[in-house]
C-alpha cells in the first residue's frame, strides 16, 4: 500500500538543508512544566541519526499542545531533552520564520541541528486546509527558500492537513522518514487480515478523531467499539445522560459539542455495538468516588470508568483476536483515576489477542507497567493511528505520494 511513498534512501542529504518535520508532543507536567515521557523523543532517533550521517544541515520543526490548552508550551526544553537522546547538540531557535530564524539556518554547518518554535504559536498551523492552500502559507514560503529537502517523520500528526505537514511537498523534493515509513508499514501489515472479533477501544480527550474512526470501523465490520475518557462522556450525552457541568463544560471548552449528535446518529445505527461506561468515577474533592450511571447528573467531573465498566470492557477484550485502543480511560495524570487505564491495558496485554496501541497516556501507561513486550505493535501515534486503523486516508501521506 505504502511502496509508492518516498523514502529517505532517494535523495542524498550530504551538505543540504533538511527541514524535518517530528512530532515530540508530550505529557507535560502541569506542577512544573517538565516532560513526562521521553518515548516520542526516541522514536526520531533513527531518522535523526541517519541525517547527522549524512551530513545534513537539520531544521526540525514540531508543536507542543494546543492553543489554549494546559501543555502549549515553547520547545526550550523539548530541545535539551532531545540532546540528550541523540547525544549531540541540538540548538533552540524561539521564532519560525523571523529573520533571526532564517539567518541561524542560513548560517547552519553541516551536522548542525536546530529546532525552532512550536509552530502551533503561528496561528494558520492550526487550520486543516487542502494542500494547495498550505503550500501559499507564510510559514512554508519562507523556510521553503532556504532548504533543498523536506523529511516528514511526524507520523502522529500524519492525520492533519496543516502547513507543516502537506505544504512543503508541493515546493520541496518530500521524503517520508524512517519513522513514518516504519509505521505505516507495520500498520497496513496488521489491516489486511485482521482476526475477528476486533474492539477498538477510544480514550483519550481528542473524541473528534476517535469518534471518526470508530464510525468508519462500524461500517466495515468491527464487531466491538468500548468507550473511555472524553469519547464515553461524548456518547453517555448522546444517549441521554445528564453528565453534570463539570463534565460537559469540558466538552464545551474542546470545542466538541457537535460531536454530540454524531454519537447520536452512530449509537441509532450500531447501538448494539458500542460500549458505554455503566459506572464512572467521579473527582469529588480530590477522591475517587463512583456511582452508577443512573445516578448522574453529577456536581463532580467524570473522571474515570468504574468498576462494573472495567469488569464488563475485560469480558470483551478476553473474547477478542484483534485489540486495537487509542487513549486514556481517564485522567491518567493522577493516580487515582488512572485505575481503568491501568487494568484495561494489563488486559490487553494478558489476553491472546493480537494487539496494537497508540496515544501518549496508553502508551506510557504500558511502559509504566513494564508489559510494552506483551503488546504486538505500539504506534507512535494516537489520531493517526487510529484514523489509519479506520482505513482514513493520512493527507500528509498521500501528499507525499503525490509529490
Amino acid at each position: 500500500m505504502f511502496k509508492d511513498i518516498p523514502t529517505m534512501d532517494d535523495f542524498d542529504f550530504n551538505g543540504k538543508t533538511a527541514i524535518v518535520r517530528i512530532d515530540i508532543n508530550s505529557p507535560i507536567d502541569p506542577k512544573n512544566g517538565e516532560i513526562l515521557d521521553d518515548r516520542r523523543f526516541l522514536s526520531h532517533r533513527e531518522t535523526i541519526r541517519e541525517l547527522i550521517e549524512k551530513n545534513a544541515k537539520i531544521v526540525l520543526l514540531a508543536h507542543q499542545g494546543r492553543p489554549g490548552d494546559a501543555d502549549f508550551t515553547t520547545l526550550e526544553k523539548h530541545a535539551r531533552f532531545l540532546e540528550e537522546i541523540l547525544e549531540h547538540r541540538v540548538r533552540y531557535v524561539d521564532s519560525i520564520f523571523s529573520s533571526y530564524a532564517i539567518n541561524e539556518i542560513r548560517n547552519m554547518k553541516e551536522k548542525d541541528i536546530i529546532l525552532l518554535e512550536n509552530v502551533r504559536f503561528y496561528s494558520e498551523e492550526v487550520l486543516n486546509r487542502p494542500p494547495d492552500a498550505q503550500a501559499k502559507t507564510y510559514l512554508v514560503r519562507r523556510l521553503s527558500k532556504i532548504a533543498d529537502v523536506y523529511v516528514n517523520d511526524a507520523f502522529a500528526t500524519a492525520h492533519r492537513s496543516q502547513p507543516s505537514m502537506v505544504g512543503f511537498p508541493l515546493v520541496l523534493k518530500s521524503v517520508a522518514g524512517r519513522l513514518m515509513e516504519k509505521e505505516l508499514n507495520a500498520i497496513w501489515n496488521i489491516m489486511r487480515h485482521p482476526k475477528k472479533p476486533v474492539a477498538f477501544i477510544l480514550g483519550g480527550t481528542k473524541a473528534d478523531d476517535s469518534i471518526r474512526a470508530a464510525k468508519l470501523a462500524l461500517e466495515n465490520g468491527t464487531e466491538y467499539i468500548l468507550t473511555g475518557g472524553v469519547v464515553a462522556n461524548i456518547f453517555l450525552a448522546a444517549r441521554g445522560y445528564r453528565i453534570g457541568e463539570p463534565s460537559i463544560e469540558f466538552i464545551r471548552g474542546k470545542k466538541m459539542v457537535d460531536q454530540i449528535d454524531v454519537a447520536k446518529s452512530l449509537l441509532n445505527d450500531y447501538e448494539d455495538r458500542i460500549l458505554l461506561p455503566v459506572d464512572v468515577a467521579l473527582d469529588k474533592h480530590g477522591e475517587r468516588m463512583e456511582i452508577p450511571v443512573s445516578e448522574l447528573p453529577t456536581n463532580f467531573r467524570i473522571s474515570d470508568i468504574g468498576e462494573k465498566t472495567i469488569k464488563n470492557y475485560k469480558r470483551i477484550i478476553n473474547k477478542c483476536k484483534t485489540v486495537f485502543a487509542k487513549g486514556a480511560l481517564g485522567i491518567f495524570e493522577i493516580d487515582d483515576f488512572a485505575k481503568g487505564t491501568v487494568e484495561i491495558i494489563k488486559a490487553i496485554a494478558d489476553s491472546d489477542a493480537f494487539s496494537i496501541i497508540g496515544g501518549g497516556h496508553l502508551v506510557a501507561s504500558a511502559r509504566k507497567l513494564n508489559i510494552e513486550n506483551k503488546i504486538n505493535h505500539i504506534s507512535s501515534g494516537g489520531g493517526a493511528f487510529i484514523s489509519l486503523l479506520a482505513g482514513y486516508k493520512l493527507p500528509a501521506v498521500e501528499v507525499l505520494r503525490q509529490g
